[in-house]
């Protein structure tokens, strides 16, 4: 997504542009690193809310990752970070990564560290990611930190990605489900229909409401196709807002065992996030404030952010963590514990690995559960449609033979 932007330099200076962001917030954030003090910044007018609607940036997250692999070998060999930029954007496929890798190499020359030509792309290379590239050049372990990212991105894609899967298969069959009522209604329903109306036999109520239903597919079918367009359009605007973020994330807790998964998913992108960036010396403050940006729901951002501000006023993270119930009591007290023990980053990576066994084994069972579940929905839908018009055909059939 474009946003154009208005700012000050350091120097005083007026500047305008704008940047590629997967967010508002996160162009807000690339800009400020850049130090730069924004007077004015909105989304670009020119594009269309149908092309604002992409999700990513045009580079997959195993891109990304091979990327990392890339560039830990190549770190690791003793190649220059220039060299290595320069001969990874000449062999990549990817345009946009392409472009990216370019403009990062042409700043490297001009003098820019790593991180902060890393910085600039924030639709490829995420807060958390320039974070731990800075903590590499740092401690001079460039090629562990990438090592440590690519491992970090691999899991969190596989949860991820394995929670996301779940939902394919119900939703494929529900919408041929779906698919095979509507033609059902209006084409094998009205035929019928005829029949039974000329017969003159008393209708049952239950065969007068699938006719109902199947004339009003018939003479107002345009009027649905034409009500989710523009349901879907005002539900995309309205999440699109603080207010509808904020909605839609407490939506996705609060469904009925998937609303457990997402919390599971929350807590294990947290847990790891935060292990990774307290083992490679990010300080604490920094971390929860990385882990706010990328978490991925509104709730745990908020969470964290008000964690993050309790912890600056004096407070230990697990004590401030204690006052949510998001937040589970094992997971705070497993902090508290990394806390008094000086192994925090430990902690939380055994923790995290937990959560990320539950969202699997959740995603496991949920899966195992659908088929049967939606076989029974489905046949009582298709038994219950086929009763209603098949019962009064076989009253037909016996008045003819009387």
């Amino acid at each position: 997504m474009l946003f154009n932007y208005k700012a000050l330099e350091n120097s005083g200076k007026r500047v305008a542009g704008s940047i590629e962001a997967v967010s508002l917030d996160v162009a807000v954030g690339s800009l400020q690193r850049r130090g730069l003090i924004i007077s004015e910044i909105s989304p670009d007018e020119k594009e269309s809310w149908f092309s604002n609607m992409h999700f990513g940036s045009g580079v997959s997250h195993k891109e990304v990752v091979i990327l990392s692999r890339q560039m830990a070998t190549l770190f690791e060999a003793q190649v220059s970070a220039l060299k290595i930029f320069t001969l990874l954007s000449s062999e990549m496929e990817n345009k946009t990564l392409k472009k990216s890798l370019i403009q990062v190499a042409d700043d490297l020359q001009s003098g820019s560290s790593i991180s902060k030509a890393l910085a600039k792309h924030p639709a490829v290379f995420s807060e958390f990611y320039v974070n731990m590239v800075r903590s590499g050049e740092e401690t001079g372990k460039l090629n562990e930190t990438f090592n440590h990212l690519a491992d970090y991105l691999d899991r969190n894609y596989e949860v991820v990605s394995k929670a996301q899967n779940a939902l394919i298969y119900p939703a494929f069959v529900i919408t041929v489900f779906i698919a095979v009522m509507v033609l059902m209604f209006t084409v094998i329903i009205p035929k019928i229909s005829l029949i039974i109306l000329e017969s003159g036999q008393t209708i049952p109520f239950y065969t007068k409401i699938v006719f109902a239903v199947s004339n009003f597919f018939i003479s107002y079918g345009i009027v649905i196709p034409v009500a989710l367009v523009i349901f879907g359009f005002f539900v995309v605007r309205y999440t699109r807002t603080a207010e509808g973020r904020s909605a839609l994330a407490r939506f996705k807790l609060s469904v009925p065992y998937v609303g457990s998964l997402y919390k599971k998913l929350y807590l294990s992108i947290i847990a790891d996030n935060m292990n990774t960036m307290v083992l490679s010396g990010i300080p604490m403050v920094k971390s929860i404030e990385v882990t706010a940006s990328v978490v991925g729901n509104d709730v745990y951002r908020q969470i964290l952010e008000e964690s993050l501000l309790a912890v600056k006023g004096g407070s230990s993270f697990s004590q401030s963590l204690s006052q949510y119930e998001e937040i589970p009591g094992m997971l705070v007290q497993m902090i508290k514990v990394g806390e008094e023990s000086g192994e925090l980053g430990s902690i939380l990576g055994t923790m995290a690995h937990f959560y990320q066994r539950e969202v699997i084994n959740a995603v496991d069972t949920l899966v195992s559960l659908i088929e049967p579940v939606m076989i029974v929905l489905l046949g009582l839908g298709v038994g219950v449609l086929l009763a209603s018009v098949l019962i009064p055909i076989y009253d037909i059939a016996n008045s003819a033979g009387l």
